[in-house]
């Protein structure tokens, strides 16, 4: 495309000179919250021109030499727009790893445009894109370490495509980490794409990074991503780049969010969200003064924080000992007092939905900067302001779910026993969510127990639960231990059967290990029975029987747990062979619907 320009060089001077770049913002969402995380700024040359495109653009650029002027002045416009819109939350800006060593990045050019403007630097993540390689990683990692110390945040951009890799995820540990749209597009239809991001995923958990899905085109693809557990999501199916973008979302992404799961919980305690610790504490207007702010604070000695707002919508949040340490300085007061509070409010609070679990808010606090754990969070319904929350809250409530969680755990396992089981299954039927119900029992366990002895049944017993646990989804699929050697699944996983049968060959293949060497056969084990004689026993082996649960079939988890009951008999039927034959456990899914004659009528006896 440079080729139709008969000068790159002049033309790309007079598009900087000229001011003609044009920013667009596209929104970021973040599931948790409910709402947008903050807005990414991408440039757009002048309309109408071979070099609109910025592909095109940056090409140009580097033709002539430009690349660093572009992007300053690139950086300088997104800034620039962002306040000019008033756009809330984060601005994630586009810059190449190079440039972090560039002078004008480096001698605090940047840090007083900010101040202009009227921009903290905890709200700009600087997004390190992948169009060059990295040739001074530990420059780089200087200079990552002087911006963070002014309190910018960083990305990574296109994890999985261009130069990026796992070395540089390591040694920069990014707060945020953004999958390239390959990975993502027509991930509910490709398993390949799905595991490649839950590697991603496990990943962002232990290095304390927040994800970003790039590439979000369908609703198909925005549900998958959103029951994977990914914290945030950007694309077209959110929002289009936009030069003054929405502040609210879609209705079809409201739709979209209104199908999440139930999510997972030890005990009905667990099912308390956002909406259970919110303190209903009036706002400021983003128009109030800072003397009206000072004012509401000496007013109330217990209020610790003031939330603002801009109409309905949360903006900000204003910490009572900063406010008033501000203004005890000499001549704060007489030159700021008549002003906007937004001058000193925190422009990226911590947001979150009413419907928002506490597992949820827990995780968004450990991974958000300190000071949210003092100044709380916003709590929103449909992205409108209802009330703020406290960490203090938060923490009660948690150590009281855990206190809970614990009284009605099996001792063995440590897993959620049947009481937790049964307000599960409950919570599931009332919120009208589809599951897969998988009761799982261990085969030929007793003369196992006999032969070996309870802490060797114990071990076996252990043995299970683990795999379950390591096969399962815990963001989606509930284990639970019913006692013994019974277990109960919860599945919310669309791949469950593979997941079953997973179960079912990997104990298959461990529990052969757990009888003696000496006494170990092809298909058991020889043992002494209760007359003394030298028998085989067929080693222990899994039934699974498991039913699906359509809304409104079933009424309580008493019928579910019936209707599991006759699946695991039925797995347990079909497993039966002559003596020393069977090797293997086996998954039986009961096709029968409750309501229909036959299913149910079958049920009705056991359920009176």
């Amino acid at each position: 495309m440079t080729s139709l320009i008969e000068d790159p060089t002049q033309e790309v001077r007079s598009i900087i000179g000229e001011g003609l770049l044009h920013p667009v913002f596209q929104p970021i969402l973040d599931f948790r919250a409910r709402a947008y995380l903050g807005y990414e700024a991408l440039i757009r040359g002048p309309a109408n021109s071979p070099l609109h495109r910025p592909d095109h653009l940056f090409a140009a650029a580097r033709q002539a030499g430009l690349a660093r002027e572009l992007e300053h002045a690139c950086r300088e416009a997104s800034l620039r727009a962002f306040a000019h819109h008033r756009l809330p939350g984060r601005l994630f800006l586009n810059v190449t790893p190079g440039c972090l060593l560039d002078e004008r990045l480096m001698n605090g050019e940047t840090r007083q445009l900010l101040n202009e403007l009227g921009i903290a630097a905890n709200r700009v993540v600087i997004e390190l894109t992948e169009n060059e390689q990295i040739t001074d990683l530990p420059g780089i990692q200087d200079a990552l370490l002087h911006y963070r110390g002014q309190g910018f945040q960083i990305a990574i951009d296109d994890l999985g495509e261009g130069f990026a890799n796992l070395r540089m995820w390591s040694e920069v540990q990014p707060e945020y980490v953004k999958i390239d749209k390959h990975f993502v597009h027509g991930i509910a239809s490709d398993r390949i794409k799905y595991h490649f991001v839950r590697a991603m995923q496990d990943l962002a958990e232990i290095c304390n990074a927040s994800l970003v899905a790039e590439g979000i085109e369908s609703a198909e693809d925005f549900a998958c991503i959103r029951d994977m557990g990914i914290s945030c999501v950007q694309g077209f199916f959110i929002a289009v780049p936009e030069a003054v973008p929405g502040r609210q979302l879609r209705p079809a992404v409201i739709d979209a969010l209104g199908l999440q799961r139930v999510s997972i919980s030890p005990s009905g305690a667990k099912a308390a969200t956002a909406l259970n610790l919110l303190r209903p504490i009036m706002p400021v207007p983003q128009e109030a003064t800072n003397e009206c702010v000072i004012a509401r604070f000496e007013a109330n000695p217990e209020l610790d924080v003031l939330p603002v707002v801009h109409g309905d919508l949360p903006v900000g949040m204003i910490n009572r000992h900063s406010m008033i340490d501000r203004f005890a300085r000499p001549f704060r007061k007489e030159l700021f007092g008549r002003k906007s509070c937004e001058q000193f409010m925190d422009h990226a609070p911590l947001i979150v939905d009413q419907h928002a679990t506490l597992q949820e808010l827990a995780m968004m606090l450990a991974l958000a900067p300190k000071h949210y754990l003092f100044d709380g969070f916003i709590v929103t319904g449909n992205g409108k302001y209802l009330g703020v929350g406290s960490s203090h809250d938060l923490m009660a409530m948690i150590t009281e779910m855990q206190i809970s969680a614990a009284r009605y755990a099996n001792p063995l396992t440590q897993l959620p026993g049947n009481v937790p089981i049964n307000e599960h299954i409950d919570r599931m039927l009332a919120a009208n969510a589809g599951f897969v119900a998988a009761y799982i029992d261990i085969d030929n366990f007793k003369p196992y127990n006999d032969t070996y002895g309870y802490r060797r049944g114990d071990d076996v017993i252990q043995l299970l639960g683990s795999l379950i646990c390591e096969a399962v989804d815990r963001r989606v699929d509930f284990v639970g231990h019913i006692g013994g050697d019974d277990f109960f699944v919860v599945f919310q996983s669309a791949d469950w059967e593979q997941r079953c049968w997973e179960i079912v060959h990997r104990f298959d293949e461990l529990v052969a290990g757990m009888v003696n060497v000496n006494e170990h056969v092809q298909s058991g084990y020889l043992a002494e029975n209760r007359k003394g004689e030298l028998v085989l026993q067929a080693l222990p082996t899994l039934s699974i029987g498991a039913v699906t649960v359509q809304p409104g079939e079933y009424e309580s988890h008493r019928e579910v747990a019936a209707a599991a009951s006759v699946a695991k008999k039925q797995a347990k039927k079909a497993g039966k062979g002559l003596p020393g034959e069977r090797i293997s456990g086996r998954v039986f899914m009961e096709r029968r619907r409750p309501r229909s004659e036959v299913g149910f009528n079958a049920l009705r006896p056991m359920l009176n």
